[in-house]
């Protein structure tokens, strides 16, 4: 039983990322005086009054302006009314009725019955009468005052668009969804990869570089599962961060990193893999995040051959020895080649992520591994790995009980890690040794 969707619609600057930060309780959408900040979708969790829903934000709907990327925000917020159970629309009291509220109020006036207007900035009595008289015009009920800076008749508001959810069983929280950040430098084609796997344009795509801003949930059920997207906006090296917004957005992209159980990074084919790709994928494989390279726009590659794809994988993981452990897909978002490969990555890798291997099992596999090579002696006395055990996941974690811990080299515990893969595979899964010294005499 799927949980109920509240959207929350209005022209831009209206205050709609205000009001859903202040129902999901944290700073999740952009907030900022400039109008058209907020561009895409942005889903989060919600509960109120013992219901659960998801809350979507839009981009604000602008009147009058014709360019491509104000009607690809209009067909974001179409779709999220199309898919929406209750729609707040808000409305700003301090400015009164705008034209741009009555396009809108057309759109939702044949669904009247599952919308709320909501007159936002109402701090004073006077500006709460005004709000009620003025903003009757538009038909759709009456308005509810509220104030989403103060919170102010936000619970109200809450409680009669929980009366118009539809009646559902009680949902277990889905505590085994697999949160995937989709992340990239600008222009790669992250948007365009996560439309394809979700089958609808949930993020916008503009031939401009950096057209999503926000980081945006969108959960997907697939054989099962559920996997909830992040697509995120597009990262640039610090020194290039110099709008506000620009900056608000890669700290954003940062957070859904480190939330995340897998990452999916995505590189242009033409470009290769650049020192900032390189960063990301580093920050999510120390913090024991599954990954994943999808390179993109493969279909634009001239010269390929069997081999092609591989070349240039051995020629990453020469430089970055780690991305030798990571999966690559080569895709294309604009014709579909390979693109469902993704999810099927996504769910191994998941899976690897959380996987436990018995403790006999890692014993017989350490023991193999030991005549092969064993540990350097130092100073003429014997360093010996004892035996081992899991000792956690996600990432996969494995304690081994040395006589000497601190005289285990790097080389050597190199050599046990990726002895461990070929055992176990652990595809796109960072691996953690952790070195014990033996209890008792030596």
């Amino acid at each position: 039983m799927r949980r109920g969707t509240i959207a929350i619609v209005g022209r831009p600057n209206v205050g709609k990322s205000t009001l859903f930060n202040r129902i999901v309780g944290g700073k999740r959408a952009i907030v900022h005086g400039r109008p058209g900040v907020t561009r895409d979708r942005n889903f989060a969790r919600a509960a109120w009054a013992g219901r659960e829903f998801w809350l979507v934000d839009t981009g604000g709907w602008a009147a009058g302006d014709e360019g491509p990327l104000a009607e690809a925000i209009r067909r974001q917020v179409t779709l999220a009314i199309e898919s929406a159970d209750v729609i707040i629309f808000l409305v700003d009291a301090r400015t009164g009725v705008h034209p741009a509220d009555f396009e809108v109020a057309a759109l939702l006036r044949p669904l009247s019955a599952r919308v709320l207007v909501a007159a936002n900035k109402v701090d004073e009595p006077t500006t709460d009468r005004l709000s009620h008289l003025e903003f009757h015009e538009l038909g759709l009920g009456e308005p509810a005052p509220v104030s989403a800076g103060t919170g102010k008749g936000t619970g109200d508001l809450l409680d009669r668009a929980v009366a118009l959810l539809p009646p559902t069983d009680t949902e277990a929280a889905d505590a085994d969804a697999i949160a995937v950040a989709v992340v990239g430098r600008p222009n790669v084609g992250k948007s365009s990869v996560m439309n394809r796997l979700l089958g609808e344009e949930r993020s916008v795509v503009g031939p401009e570089a950096g057209t999503t801003r926000d980081a945006v949930d969108s959960p997907l059920r697939y054989h099962g599962m559920t996997l909830n997207f992040i697509d995120t906006a597009g990262l640039r090296k610090r020194s290039k961060v110099i709008d506000e917004v620009e900056f608000y957005s890669t700290l954003r992209t940062e957070k859904a990193v480190e939330r995340a159980d897998v990452c999916v990074l995505v590189v242009d084919a033409a470009d290769g893999v650049h020192l900032q790709d390189i960063r990301v994928a580093s920050e999510a494989w120390d913090r024991g995040t599954g990954l994943i390279v999808a390179v993109n726009k493969w279909d634009l590659v001239d010269e390929k051959d069997p081999n092609t794809a591989e070349r240039g994988r051995a020629v990453v993981a020469e430089r970055v020895p780690f991305l030798g452990a990571v999966p690559f897909v080569y895709v294309s978002a604009l014709t579909g080649q390979r693109v469902r490969k993704i999810l099927d990555l996504i769910v191994e890798v998941a899976t690897d992520r959380t996987r436990r291997i018995p403790t006999a099992e890692v014993n017989r596999v350490l023991e193999g591994l030991r005549q092969r090579l064993q540990p350097p002696q130092r100073g003429g006395h014997d360093v010996k790995v004892l035996y081992g055990s899991q000792i956690g996941t996600a990432p996969p974690t494995f304690a081994l009980v040395c006589n000497h811990p601190d005289a285990i080299p790097e080389a050597y515990q190199r050599f046990l890690l990726n002895g461990f893969r070929e055992a176990w595979g652990f595809s796109g899964v960072p691996i953690r040794l952790k070195l014990r010294r033996k209890r008792g005499r030596q």
